[in-house]
């Protein structure tokens, strides 16, 4: 497998999900995208590398059966094939989290290529090379987890909520991202930014939306994430929004999100 597993006609695109702002609805969005491409028959694989393992809970693994996990995993200790767990959605696995991920980042800082531990265990296991996509669910933080999410992805997405702080903290964000590229990963870039929660109802929506739009242009989705009740519900269930209730406008947003990724990412791919 070659350094740059993304950058293959045959590998994966990786894509990491992240904001460092808890509630902007990163975990729902790498749940329901990764869902949604797998019902386009995409083969997909999420790495949950949030310690509170909101992802794993989302697609019904329950924390009695995972034995293992992407602490296992971003240690060393066990490989891709050793940590997946086929999900009840065909062509979707996940490698889950548990609480140990907790601990990986006081332990990362004394590890040799700290940034590199992800992309190394999983640079020597082709199983990798299988799958169509790739995402990671970051934690709501810039920690070594996030870097080690960045150092590994091909692009990064990044949810947004439609609220009046939704500027504050981007900034600090897409710095990060740069000094990764320049650093760590020269071939990272932005896949979008997708805006969340959206309220039709509620005008400060419209206007987060507005100026999320004339700040980064282009690299907004055209696809909005509308605040939904039964996007809300489906976790409780253990169950992706898009077989709670396929109907619901939060599953119809999702599937248009999925689409507008794919054409996103030919497009990348042309340049």
């Amino acid at each position: 497998m070659s350094d740059n597993p993304h950058q293959t006609r045959t590998g994966p695109q990786i894509l990491a999900i992240a904001n460092q702002k808890g509630g902007v609805g990163k975990t729902t969005t790498a749940i329901n995208l990764a869902t949604a491409l797998a019902a386009i028959n995409k083969k997909v694989l999420v790495i949950d590398l949030d310690p509170q393992g909101n992802a794993s809970t989302g697609f019904g693994i329950n924390r009695a059966e995972r034995n293992l996990s992407s602490y296992d995993l971003i240690s060393g200790d066990a490989g891709i094939k050793d940590v997946m767990v086929e999900t009840t959605i065909p062509g979707l696995s996940i490698v889950p989290s548990t609480i140990d991920l907790s601990g990986a980042d006081a332990e990362l800082v004394t590890m040799p290529r700290r940034a590199f531990r992800l992309k190394d265990t999983l640079g020597r296991d082709n199983i990798l090379m299988t799958f169509d996509y790739v995402l990671i669910d970051c934690p709501p933080s810039l920690s070594l987890l996030t870097l080690n999410a960045l150092t590994l992805a091909g692009s990064v997405l990044v949810p947004l909520q439609c609220e009046f702080f939704a500027l504050e903290g981007l900034s600090l964000l897409l710095r990060t991202i740069e000094r990764v590229k320049g650093n760590y990963n020269p071939d990272l870039r932005i896949s979008g930014v997708v805006l969340t929660m959206f309220d039709r109802r509620n005008r400060l929506s419209d206007q987060v939306a507005s100026d999320v739009r004339g700040y980064l242009g282009d690299a907004v989705f055209k696809t909005v994430i509308p605040r939904n009740v039964r996007v809300s519900e489906a976790p409780s269930h253990g169950k992706p929004v898009l077989l709670y209730d396929h109907r619901c406008s939060g599953s119809q947003a999702y599937m248009k999100l999925a689409s507008e990724l794919l054409r996103r990412e030919r497009k990348a791919k042309a340049a």
